[in-house]
C-alpha cells in the first residue's frame, strides 16, 4: 500500500489464503486490506494517537438509514455525553475529494448531527466544523484534540 499524509503507525497485518488482512484496533479482528481499509486504519490511528480519542469513543462501520436506503459510515467519534463529536468519509487514495463526497457526508450528518466532518483519501484531509442550526459547515486546518 502507499504511504499516506498521515504518521506512520506499526500495523499488524497478516496473509491468508493469497489476501493481506490488517488488524482493526476498534472491531478487534483483521480485516481485508484493500484502499479504503488503508486509509481508515490510518485515520483511527491518527484520532487515537494523535488526537488522544480513546478507542472506546470510536465506532467504524455501522449501518443507518437514508431515505429507505441502507448506508455505512465510516468512523464516528462519540464525545463523553453520548453525542457525536466526529463524523469521517474515508475514501480511497485514488478517489479525487469533490463536491459529491462532501454532500454524501452531508446527508449522513442530517441524522447523526456530527459537530465535526472529516473527509479523506489518505492524501487530502479536510476538517469542518458544523453550524447544525445554520446548516452550514467552515473548513478548518485540523479537528481538535479530545478533551473529557
Amino acid at each position: 500500500m502507499e504511504p499516506l499524509n498521515f504518521p506512520s503507525y506499526p500495523f499488524r497485518f497478516k496473509n491468508r489464503e493469497n489476501k493481506i488482512y490488517i488488524f482493526d484496533v476498534i472491531r478487534k479482528k483483521f480485516v481485508v486490506l484493500q484502499p479504503e481499509e488503508w486509509v481508515r486504519q490510518h485515520v483511527v490511528h491518527y484520532l487515537w494517537k494523535e488526537k488522544n480519542y480513546p478507542l472506546s469513543h470510536i465506532n467504524i462501520e455501522k449501518q443507518l438509514l437514508i431515505n429507505n436506503l441502507k448506508k455505512r459510515y465510516d468512523v464516528v467519534i462519540f464525545s463523553p455525553d453520548g453525542e457525536i463529536e466526529l463524523l469521517v468519509e474515508c475514501k480511497a487514495p485514488k478517489i479525487t475529494i469533490t463536491q459529491h463526497v462532501f454532500d454524501q457526508i452531508a446527508r449522513y450528518n442530517l441524522q447523526l448531527n456530527a459537530k465535526y466532518l472529516m473527509v479523506t483519501n489518505g492524501l487530502e484531509n479536510f476538517y469542518c466544523k458544523m453550524d447544525l442550526e445554520g446548516e452550514m459547515y467552515t473548513f478548518l486546518k485540523t479537528i481538535p484534540n479530545y478533551t473529557p
